[in-house]
């Protein structure tokens, strides 16, 4: 038999108010929740663009310290529906995508022209990169007057200046055309909306890392806002068909700042680096032509101006006299040949591992060119310390310097001279022998210009220069081995004797 409550408990005001109390309990919890499932507090690495729930002194993905920023993460509702616009496909033989790369719009300058692929692709999205006063303000402002100059509008839009300050440094570099026009903004829907009612077909946003957006609560600069800027500018370029030139930030490392993921969003991402008096403009990626091009600039009081002769200019300090380790080498940086000199010293060293230092050239090459020559010539590299260095800042990847390292290594060694009009390419193998490079006839041609007469060639290529006339040939000493460096009768007309 079951005991019964009293009837007065069944309808006392306190237990209607627990009721009551339980029931809003549970609703403010599941309100609570949805909110939490929507909103959260993540901490994002502002190197790569890792996220971690809590707090942490490293990144664990790529190890950079105090690089973890607090950022409020937005869970956003799907925004598909059935009235939602769908997107129709086109045989690719249909489009004009061929005609539309040739029409690119030409920027008065021949450098950047070179480095771009011929010129500004009509919907490209561009990104330049480079350090602190390297220049990349001053070259977006110079190409607008080029592309001025060619009828085309311009919008440069600055985040870190104001419009009198843009006019002034306009002023200072010349900068006449009437139809760039500028804006001090760095809110992102200000810059959308400026963009639909001037209708560029250039815009220059200097620089990504001060545009945000107010949708979002944290920082300009942080991860989560260059990201959502660079896409909503990449739907932009591409919806538009409108030229946008982003400048990045560089880390301290030399890296472009924020996520990786803005670098594979735009289609060509510049580097522009300082070298003392001149500037070099360098292609990481370029989905509309080469990424080895190289071009060079001086920087002057009235702006950057062209080095048409790279070649002069990274050798006009270089004189006849006591050229002991000193060799020349003509590298290819895409499609055009440039000579830069090479420079090594040894020098004997009390330590049981002697040093290897080099700039502009792989060290670990510099081992292996080491060691081949102390196997093969017997010099004594692995009692020296080694020094290398590619003058005026430039840095040699392809394999056919070995040749001029090499015999900069031999020259300083031995303390002999070097001939002030010879040249070296070539790659050395482990077992010393000279092998074939790429684009022999076009190195030799360069250097003939500049009036160099002695050419030290991988017999390899010999096949490959059956073109020249016979006066050019005579000029080229076949060589390979490493050793024919110290004997004459090895090869015919080999006059380098070391």
């Amino acid at each position: 038999m079951t005991r019964q409550q009293p009837s007065f408990l069944m309808t006392s005001p306190l237990v209607s108010f627990a009721s009551l109390l339980g029931k809003c309990y549970g609703r403010a919890t599941e309100v609570w929740g949805r909110v939490m499932a929507k909103t959260k507090i993540v901490f994002t690495c502002q190197n790569c663009g890792a996220q971690f729930p809590k707090w942490e002194g490293r990144c664990r993905d790529c190890g950079e310290w105090n690089s973890l920023v607090e950022e409020v993460f937005q869970k956003q509702k799907p925004t598909f529906s059935s009235s939602t616009p769908h997107t129709s496909a086109v045989l690719l033989s249909q489009t004009a995508q061929q005609e539309q790369v040739q029409n690119r719009f030409s920027t008065n300058i021949s450098e950047l022209n070179r480095v771009l692929g011929g010129g500004v692709v009509p919907g490209s999205y561009t990104l330049l990169g480079g350090d602190p006063g390297v220049g990349k303000s001053t070259l977006l402002l110079q190409m607008a007057e080029g592309l001025g100059k060619n009828k085309h509008s311009v919008l440069y839009v600055s985040g870190e200046e104001s419009v009198q300050q843009t006019a002034l440094r306009a002023k200072r570099l010349n900068i006449k055309t009437p139809s760039i026009k500028v804006a001090s903004e760095s809110r992102l829907e200000s810059i959308l909306h400026l963009a639909e009612t001037e209708k560029p077909q250039i815009l220059i946003i200097d620089s990504i890392q001060t545009i945000f957006s107010a949708e979002l609560p944290s920082a300009p600069g942080t991860v989560s806002q260059v990201r959502e800027c660079a896409n909503q500018l990449m739907n932009l370029a591409k919806g538009k068909n409108i030229s946008i030139f982003l400048v990045g930030h560089v880390t301290k490392e030399g890296n472009l700042a924020g996520p990786k993921t803005l670098e594979h969003m735009v289609d060509t991402v510049l580097s522009m680096e300082g070298h003392s008096h001149f500037r070099l403009l360098r292609a990481l990626k370029n989905r509309f032509g080469a990424t080895d091009e190289l071009g060079v600039f001086q920087m002057h009081s009235t702006g950057l101006e062209e080095v048409k002769n790279p070649s002069e200019l990274f050798l006009e300090e270089r004189n006849g006299e006591r050229l002991i380790g000193s060799t020349v080498f003509p590298a290819m940086e895409g499609t055009r040949p440039l000579l830069c000199e090479v420079q090594a010293l040894t020098s004997p060293s009390p330590l049981a591992m002697p040093r290897r230092t080099s700039i502009g050239f792989d060290v670990n090459r510099i081992h292996l060119l080491a060691a081949v020559l102390d196997q093969h010539l017997h010099l004594g590299l692995s009692k020296n310390d080694i020094y290398v260095n590619i003058v005026g800042g430039l840095k040699l990847k392809e394999p056919a310097a070995d040749l001029a390292v090499t015999a900069a290594l031999i020259s300083a060694v031995k303390n002999k001279e070097v001939s002030p009009k010879a040249c070296f390419f070539g790659e050395v193998g482990l077992t010393g022998e000279i092998r074939a490079v790429s684009f022999p006839e076009n190195r030799i041609k360069e250097a003939l210009k500049l009036g160099f007469e002695e050419f030290f060639v991988p017999i390899s290529n010999k096949k490959h220069l059956k073109s020249l006339s016979p006066d050019i040939l005579k000029q080229i000493h076949w060589v390979k081995q490493v050793d024919q460096f110290f004997t004459s009768h090895q090869t015919e007309n080999l006059s380098y004797q070391l």
